[in-house]
């Protein structure tokens, strides 16, 4: 049976979504209420904190530079839950011209130390849900759950297919950003940018393969511990 994602019907988000189900290659699966990806957190509506606390999250993964938005973090102020681990440093180099894949490319090579703190951040996390989320959750959050949902043994087509339902679950709110630009310049531009085809990761999880020896090695080589590795995998899959 092919795997559904479990929409979360938090107000005010479009994009979040349960990771649980997700198959294994050993025949496992990820577990429900384990690993959540989302859109920022600052745009849940009024009494949306709440409804996270109750569903169960412990820690909240803000992917974000600090500053980077303007809105307060409903978590900000709750140091047992929210943790901000940028996976960009501003003065990393950035070719404002490429593809998001290239971008993709360029950010793993250029901060395996970020990502791997960032997969830490999960492994390490009190019992609980954990949320992680960048701006759109597209993109930095789609490489930091990629690289977490590899490790637990999930195949790279179901990662793929994962990262590509964030186009279809924005696509009004996609639509809307279009709809206020002013040249089809800017939107041919934005499409490009917004789209989340499966193929960006696949390449990715190749590019890991080919040129680190997988997602574990070059996780690995970012500093992230063997048993850090375990503890991730013993979080997210269901035991046998």
């Amino acid at each position: 049976m092919a795997y559904t994602p479990l929409h979360l019907d938090w107000p005010g988000l479009d994009n979040a979504r349960d990771l649980g189900g997700l198959p294994t290659s050993d025949g496992r699966r990820i577990r429900e209420g384990a690993l959540i990806r989302s859109e920022s957190l600052t745009r849940l509506d009024e009494g949306g904190a709440d409804v996270l606390r109750s569903a169960g999250v412990s820690r909240v993964l803000d992917l974000r530079r600090p500053g980077e938005s303007p809105d307060e973090h409903p978590f900000a102020d709750d140091d047992a839950t929210y943790v901000n681990l940028p996976v960009e440093d501003p003065a990393d180099p950035k070719n404002v011209s490429s593809t998001m894949l290239d971008l993709y490319l360029e950010m793993l090579d250029v901060r395996p130390d970020l990502f791997a703190a960032a997969v830490a951040a999960i492994a390490e996390a009190p019992p609980g849900a954990v949320v992680v989320h960048c701006a759109a959750g597209k993109d930095r959050t789609g490489l930091v759950v990629g690289l977490a949902l590899t490790v637990a043994g999930v195949e790279p087509d179901e990662v793929a297919a994962d990262y590509a339902l964030t186009e279809e679950r924005f696509a009004d709110h996609f639509r809307r950003h279009l709809d206020g630009l002013e040249s089809d310049e800017e939107r041919e531009r934005a499409r490009a940018y917004q789209a989340t085809p499966p193929e960006n990761l696949r390449v990715v999880l190749r590019h890991l393969d080919e040129r680190y020896g997988g997602a574990e090695a070059y996780l690995r080589r970012g500093g992230l511990t063997d048993a850090q590795l375990d503890a991730l995998r013993g979080r997210l899959v269901e035991p046998a």
